[in-house]
């Protein structure tokens, strides 16, 4: 079994994902869904061949990477190996107090259980603080007798709900509307506090580690999220590790840990393949229309759109962007294409996906880098197995006192 990741690792580590990712940019760079011919395909046509006549179903799969052409297989078993990471050791964890969980999706509910059972700080907490906290659910399980509790969310009637919840199980717990970009959410940050961020996104978790660092917080514990929503348009690498490479990551190049659905029902998954099958047909269209070989962004459009017939769907998308249409388009014929099309995509793009978790764990190591040149000592491991979320990566962070 892997074993999690400590401070003397971590560096070693993420140059070696810094390796594998810039050799193979090319691979996992572009994306299938915005361009035609990768630039792949010519150095490995027979993997590409393969790729494109497999079906839908076949991505949906995805189990045969050992009976894929070279050089996938070599890609997956390298990429297993540099992502591979152990469990953070567990704590007993007190039972939930009576009906702290009412209120709680079942899911989101786990992940709070499993995130908070894997805590090992070497010091009891003593004061907790759940930063974008929502209701503060997460807070409240972490919060033991003599401890305290300040919950920051952004949204007012979260506060009011949370704090409702707080009273009604007569809790130790503050709860403050804060936006925690705003340059005084620091005040709330002070030596004695450990703090929590359960999938923060972006910009959001980031200026936690930051700050937080800055003002001398004893622990961290965070599970990042959403890499890719940030204020900037390329990524500012946080560690003088990852300043120093030379991977340039783009809001698309971003988005990749984050482009899978284990969590979406058989309902959702179908809708989000109309909806795309629906895009890539549309994308046909818009080509031949406009005599180009690009790519036109679209906005998220209402699940209601699935319902209205392709050539009506088409259309009112060509009159949202702008885009007169000429002549007569064959409407079953580009709507058959777009399936035809969906199936190459997601079949292209199982390449692409070997390299979603080395990327996710390259930028997590940057994050945890930073932490370890702010004087911290550093864990990174798992806190629940992957079903449950694909964000399963913990960074624990524990100053000497």
């Amino acid at each position: 079994m892997p074993s999690y990741l400590h401070s003397h690792h971590l560096n070693a580590r993420l140059q070696a994902l810094d390796q594998f990712l810039i050799e193979h940019q090319q691979l996992w760079k572009p994306r299938p869904f915005t361009t035609l011919n990768l630039p792949w395909e010519a150095t490995h046509p027979e993997l590409a061949a393969h790729l494109r006549q497999c079906s839908l179903a076949d991505a949906e799969t995805d189990s045969a990477a050992d009976h894929l052409p070279a050089p996938f297989p070599q890609l997956a078993l390298q990429a297993r190996q540099l992502a591979a990471l152990g469990n953070l050791p567990a704590t007993d964890l007190p039972t939930a107090s009576h009906r702290l969980d009412v209120a709680v999706p079942g899911r989101k509910w786990q992940q709070i259980e499993a995130f908070a059972s894997h805590l090992a700080f070497r010091e009891p907490p003593r004061h907790w603080l759940d930063w974008c906290s929502g209701k503060g659910h997460l807070g409240r399980r972490l919060l033991q007798p003599g401890q305290q509790l300040t919950c920051l969310e952004y949204d007012a009637e979260l506060v009011a709900a949370g704090q409702a919840l707080s009273a009604h199980h007569h809790l130790p717990a503050q709860h403050v509307q804060q936006d925690v970009l705003a340059s005084d959410s620091a005040r709330h940050l002070h030596g004695e506090k450990s703090v929590v961020a359960l999938h923060a996104c972006g910009d959001l978790h980031v200026r936690l580690m930051q700050l937080a660092s800055q003002q001398g917080c004893r622990q961290l514990a965070v599970a990042p999220c959403c890499y890719n929503r940030i204020a900037a348009q390329q990524y500012q690498a946080l560690s003088t590790a990852a300043q120093a490479s030379n991977l340039q990551l783009s809001l698309d190049d971003l988005g990749l840990p984050l482009s899978e659905t284990v969590t979406a029902g058989a309902r959702v998954r179908r809708q989000r393949d109309t909806s795309m099958a629906r895009r890539l047909g549309f994308d046909l269209l818009q080509r031949q229309q406009r005599q180009t070989s690009e790519y036109l962004p679209t906005p998220s459009l209402p699940v209601a759109w699935l319902e209205k017939p392709f050539e009506q769907y088409c259309r009112d998308l060509a009159e949202l962007k702008q885009l007169p249409l000429q002549g007569n388009p064959d409407w079953p014929a580009l709507e058959a294409a777009g399936w035809q099309r969906l199936a190459e995509v997601r079949n292209l793009e199982r390449m692409r996906n070997l390299f979603r978790r080395p990327l996710e764990m390259w930028l997590v190591l940057d994050r945890a880098l930073f932490l370890e040149e702010q004087g911290y000592d550093v864990r990174v491991g798992l806190f629940c197995d992957y079903p449950l979320t694909p964000r399963n990566l913990l960074i624990l962070a524990e100053r000497d006192r």
